[in-house]
C-alpha cells in the first residue's frame, strides 16, 4: 500500500518562498505519477502540480501557479517537493501531495488512489 507523508507547511509572508515534501513509502517513485492538490476553506480541492515519476519526469501545472510553483522528483530518496515562490493570500490552503499507479500525467482528483493528509500553508499580508 502506497503511504504518502508531506511536511514544509507553515505561515509566511506574501511574497515569501516555502518547500514542501512528499516522502512517499510502500511503492517506487520512478513508476509512480505524483500530484499537489490544495484546498482553501469552502472550496473544492483543485490541481496544483504533477510529475511522472519515469525517465523524462513530465510536468504539468495549473495556470494560476505556473511560474511560481516548481514540482520536482528524487526518485533515489522517493521524495516529490513543491517550490512555492512569490506566494500570495490566494495560495492560502491545506495541500495534499497524491499519487497515482500510471505513467499519465493527468490533473484530476479522482485519478489520484493515493493521498496524504495534508499541510497546511498560510500567507499572511
Amino acid at each position: 500500500q502506497v503511504q504518502l507523508v508531506e511536511s514544509g507547511g507553515g505561515l509566511v509572508q506574501a511574497g515569501g518562498s516555502l518547500r514542501l515534501s512528499c516522502v512517499v513509502s510502500g511503492g517506487t517513485l520512478s513508476r509512480l505519477t505524483t500530484g499537489w492538490f490544495r484546498q482553501a476553506p469552502g472550496k473544492e480541492r483543485e490541481f496544483v502540480a504533477a510529475i511522472r515519476g519515469w525517465t523524462g519526469g513530465i510536468t504539468r501545472y495549473a495556470d494560476s501557479v505556473k511560474g511560481r510553483l516548481i514540482i520536482s522528483r528524487d526518485n533515489a530518496k522517493n521524495t516529490v517537493y513543491l517550490q512555492m515562490n512569490s506566494l500570495n493570500l490566494e495560495d492560502t490552503a491545506v495541500y495534499y501531495c497524491a499519487a497515482r499507479s500510471s505513467a499519465v500525467v493527468t490533473t484530476i482528483t479522482n485519478d489520484y488512489s493515493y493521498w496524504g493528509q495534508g499541510t497546511q500553508v498560510t500567507v499572511s499580508s
